[in-house]
Formats: structure tokens, sequence, C-alpha cells
């Protein structure tokens, strides 16, 4: 399994005890879906390792856990701190203008007033706001990511469909002036 069929559930936050459980962060917003976990791929060195879990149990936004042969502090600590991952088909599918960052990269973005402005390249989380990054040519657009921009979602076809606020795509897409004209204006 690699990282591009997956998705990043959380990671592992410290040892609790001292017969080898873990405290796992989970980064969903509802924990509870996670309940009957019965494996999860741990990252370690850049490669995803299977982990089987004997024992779960949900604690706030993370779950306090046992993993088959992972029994002692001292091997529970080799893990801390590393990336937990879980297959993209464990994922419930999201219908209408719901979607996962994943499941839109390559999507053409069409807006209602200037049509086709691009494909979205990556969406990038950032803690005040997400933003679609669209490229269209050479040029990057950046769009946030809210549901009042999106009008809908084409998932068969690879679309969505925005309403971008007004001037915003004016400055990406507007004409540059060459900067040899600039300089003749102002001597």
């Amino acid at each position: 399994m690699n990282k591009d069929e997956c998705f990043n559930l959380g990671y592992i936050s410290k040892t609790v005890g001292n017969k080898g459980e873990l405290l796992l962060i989970l980064d969903v917003d509802d924990v509870s879906r996670y309940r009957k976990l019965e494996s999860i791929f741990v990252e370690i060195n850049k490669e995803l390792v299977p982990f089987f879990i004997t024992h779960i149990e949900l604690r706030g936004n993370g779950a306090k856990v046992s993993f088959d042969g992972v029994n002692t502090t001292e091997r529970a600590e080799q893990i801390t701190r590393n990336s937990l991952y879980l297959p993209l088909s464990f994922l419930p599918p999201l219908k209408g203008k719901k979607f996962y960052y994943h499941e839109v990269l390559g999507f053409a973005v069409k807006d209602k007033v200037y049509g086709d402005i691009g494909i979205i390249r990556n969406v990038l989380d950032y803690p005040t706001q997400a933003l679609f990054q669209i490229k269209k040519g050479e040029t990057e657009i950046l769009i946030p990511v809210k549901d009042d921009f999106i009008i809908s979602i084409d998932r068969a076809a690879k679309t969505i469909e925005l309403s971008a606020p007004e001037g915003l795509i004016d400055i990406y897409l507007a004409p540059q002036p060459d900067k040899e004209e600039d300089k003749e204006e102002n001597e």
C-alpha cells in the first residue's frame, strides 16, 4: 500500500501505561466512526507498515489502542510521533457539494463569469482557510474553498462550477503591463 492510495488519519501522540498502549490523535470529524477499526498503517521511515489493533478505546478526539506485537513501553516508544493512514476506500462517498480534498484533484474549474479557469492541482489546507490551487497554463489561481462559492460538483465529468467573488479572478487573469512600457511612461 502506498500513500497515494491512503488518507492521513492522524498520528501517534504518546505511550500510555506500561503495556505498550498508545494514544492516537485522530484528525477526523467523527471519531466514533473508527470504533471498530481492526488495522491501521503507520508511516515508519517513509514506508506504510500495517499494525493490527487488539484493543481500541475512544477518548475525545483520539483513541487509546493496543497493537498486536507491541506489548512493551520501549516498543511503543519506537513508533510514537508517526503518522497514521487508512485506505481511501475506508472513506464514505460524499454527495452534492461535499467532497474530500484528494477527490477533486485534476477537476476542471468553471466560473460562472469567466468560464473555464483551469485545473485543480492541489488544495492548500491552511489553518484559517483552505484554497483551491488552480493552474491555467503558467498562471496559478487561488480561490477559497467555501460552500458559498461552489455552485455544483459533477464527479462524472470531473468539474466544479464556482461563483468566485467579484474581482478575485481578475487579480490573476488581468493582463500585466509590460515593465518596459511602465519605464517609458514614468520618464
